[in-house]
């Protein structure tokens, strides 16, 4: 099903097949722990899923935990995975992942029309910039009703402060103890 998700995408995508044409043949595993994926680049670009048995080129290894922020932020997923292999197959593969668009309107306008799939795709995106900006304001909200209305936690300059009187008293404390030192060996 993954994959024929990915091979959808990719097909919309003339650019993203060619870039994984030259790497015909070549294996890649996905490994986010509970689940493996080992995708092997056909002919035409698109991807096919590879017996357990063929030797892999590139592993991409990736915690389940980090992909809420891999979604989030698909210009910095690769920063949250390991790669072993061949480094210009796993180098194609980013290349294609962070570029690569699904087009719901192309998908949605054979059933819909042109102008229904662009207003359902735009009332979408609305629905969730929404959705985020009021998850936004309610935890600023919650954080500034524990920080200053009931304060059960601290606020950051607070903090910051607070930080700075330790560090402080810390450097006395350390001076005293070299002065201290200094006066004992004095007197001996």
């Amino acid at each position: 099903m993954l994959v024929s998700v990915i091979n959808h995408l990719l097909a919309q995508e003339p650019w993203a097949c060619a870039k994984l044409r030259d790497h015909a043949g070549k294996v890649a595993c996905l490994d986010a722990g509970a689940i493996v994926l080992r995708l092997r680049v056909g002919a035409d670009g698109l991807l096919e899923t590879a017996a357990s048995d063929v030797p892999v080129n590139v592993t991409i290894a990736v915690k389940l935990a980090d992909l809420p922020q891999i979604a989030q932020n698909r210009e910095r997923a690769f920063s949250y995975v390991t790669i072993a292999g061949d480094a210009d197959f796993a180098n194609s593969i980013s290349q294609v992942a962070q570029n690569l668009r699904w087009e719901a309107e192309a998908d949605l306008a054979p059933w819909i029309g042109d102008i229904a799939a662009v207003r359902v795709v735009a009332g979408a995106k609305s629905l969730f910039a929404t959705a985020r900006e009021t998850h936004e304001a309610f935890a600023q909200n919650l954080a500034e009703y524990f920080t200053e209305e009931n304060p059960l936690l601290i606020s950051p300059p607070a903090m910051a402060e607070l930080t700075g009187g330790v560090n402080k008293i810390r450097d006395d404390v350390e001076r005293l103890i070299k002065r201290l030192e200094k006066l004992e060996s004095r007197l001996k």
